[in-house]
């Protein structure tokens, strides 16, 4: 199946979930075009759409960690979604095991153990809600997980790249730490440990600092445009990368300059126990005719830059991929004033598959004649809507 560009159309036909979140068990069917989900509020609508943004990033934008995914009392979360790409390649069945301790594993077709991370991106999507706006406005962990979940989904090797960080930068810390409580004593050993794990880290932090600029790279002029489109406005949005590892855009590739760095902090990294820099404090930074958009942009222009950013993420995955991704809008239809409703329905209209969550039937946007509309809380346990 192809749309009018000659792109194929990747669908999620079925959703099956065994202790996720609040489903004990699961079973849903969905159309290739628009689907509504609607119902009252805790009724699990949006832990239906977090599942396939799972699936499709590796991670959610509710949670950092695992736990929360998983059904209370149960040691492990079960995510499987039959996926059709029409004529253009197989179809195939992708499952993700998470897990309350250990690594998360995937497996393709019921085939052998691989991790979560060797199926990102096979499943494309861009999930739009009411959190969007922290993206602006909120914490920087909260902009370095948007900016994971699109590297994950825009550039090769991605997520081996930020594992590979984020296991160096924990046994550095934890070193850092047995160190400090025990600063008196300190061997040899310890430092030649500290000394390697460093150098580890720098390499490891360069790598995932370059991917991060390219990521920027994509999405940037993209939000540009889409913040112009979306607001009708001739203000200028834009995006930069605040890298913590600065240094690797100078004179050489960073490494000595960053060394030296380390150097120069090395008492506040003991004291503290903690890496105090490194790609785990970059940062993204939203500007609105080169003003911090956090600090000078209404509510209203926040929720514009904040859902400009989001179809930027989108037109960077088809053009990096050749497919339109999945389009989730999760309950952000009461959220949004009429324009920008009218507008983000516009482009939910253009898409290939639209999964969309809303409270109650009458928040269910003009469209439910040509949509597939679900009641969840008339989904069953394991039996397809």
């Amino acid at each position: 199946m192809k749309d009018e560009k000659g792109r194929a159309i990747v669908y999620v036909s079925r959703l099956a979930l065994d202790h996720f979140r609040s489903w004990r068990q699961c079973v849903l069917d969905f159309s290739p075009d628009i689907n509504i989900l609607h119902g009252a509020n805790g009724v699990g609508k949006t832990n239906l759409v977090e599942a396939i943004e799972v699936l499709s990033t590796g991670s959610s934008h509710r949670t950092a960690h695992a736990l929360p995914l998983i059904e209370h009392g149960k040691t492990a979360a079960t995510i499987r979604a039959n996926v059709d790409y029409g004529d253009t390649r197989p179809n195939r069945t992708y499952e993700a095991t998470i897990a309350a301790r250990g690594a998360n594993r995937a497996r393709i077709d019921g085939g052998s153990s691989l991790y979560l991370r060797d199926i990102v991106g096979q499943i494309p999507s861009v999930t739009f809600s009411p959190e969007d706006q922290r993206l602006i406005v909120a914490e920087p962990a909260e902009r370095r997980n948007f900016l994971d979940q699109a590297g994950a989904q825009l550039i090769g090797g991605y997520m081996d790249t930020l594992q590979t960080y984020t296991r160096i930068a924990r046994q550095r810390a934890a070193l850092l730490k047995h160190m400090g409580e025990d600063a008196g004593s300190t061997s040899a050993v310890e430092l030649n440990g500290l000394e390697i794990w460093t150098g580890q880290l720098i390499e490891a932090g360069i790598s995932l600092t370059r991917k991060r600029e390219q990521v920027i790279g994509r999405l940037s002029p993209a939000l540009t445009e889409s913040y112009q489109d979306f607001a009708g406005s001739m203000r200028k949005a834009e995006l930069r990368y605040a890298p913590s590892f600065s240094e690797v855009f100078g004179e050489d590739d960073g490494t000595m300059a960053i060394s030296r760095h380390f150097q120069r902090i090395y008492q506040g990294e003991l004291a503290r126990g903690q890496n105090l820099i490194g790609p785990h404090r970059d940062d993204m930074l939203f500007t609105l005719d080169g003003m911090p958009a956090r600090d000078f942009a209404s509510n209203g222009e926040i929720w514009t830059m904040a859902l400009a950013m989001k179809i930027a993420l989108f037109h960077a995955i088809t053009q990096s991929q050749g497919v339109r991704p999945l389009v989730i809008l999760d309950d952000v239809f009461a959220q949004l004033d009429e324009d920008r409703r009218d507008k983000i329905l516009a482009f939910a209209r253009r898409q290939d598959q639209v999964l969309i969550t809303v409270a109650a039937v009458g928040d269910i946007p003009p469209m439910h004649d040509e949509a597939h509309v679900i009641d969840v809380g008339d989904v069953g346990n394991g039996d397809p809507q």
